[in-house]
């Protein structure tokens, strides 16, 4: 089940963690960036099966990402995983309408997270 994946947080931490449970999950951790802008970039470079988002990131922010992607035929395949300090169902159903698949609170759990993942990724077979 080998899929790839791009990483956007501007947290290094919170970046090492998401790449331990995209690796436990089976992806391939193709990009790790700092910023939105960074982010897009790299998606449409990469067109990664999964672009895992911080909601709250410099430039960009990862609805707006999000958002992009969803915008851009050639990025249609790619799952948006929204992860963010935001709770609240007002912040979880901005990210659904963007076009999120999934939107995990901060913090989260690594162990959720690989789940997570491992569920996406059967769905695109």
């Amino acid at each position: 089940m080998n899929g790839s994946v791009v990483i956007a947080d501007d947290d290094g931490d919170i970046r090492a963690l998401v790449r331990i449970s995209a690796v436990k999950a089976g992806l391939d951790v193709v990009a790790e960036v700092g910023d939105g802008d960074a982010a897009i970039a790299a998606i449409r470079l990469l067109v990664p099966d999964i672009a895992i988002l911080d909601v709250a990131m410099p430039g960009l922010t990862g609805i707006e990402v999000c958002r992009l992607i969803r915008a851009d035929n050639e990025l249609t395949g790619v799952r948006i995983l929204l992860l963010s300090a935001a709770v609240g169902e007002v912040a979880r159903e901005r990210g659904f309408a963007a076009g999120a698949v999934d939107y995990l609170s901060k913090p989260f759990s690594p162990r959720e997270l690989a789940a997570s993942l491992s569920t996406h990724m059967r769905r695109r077979e």
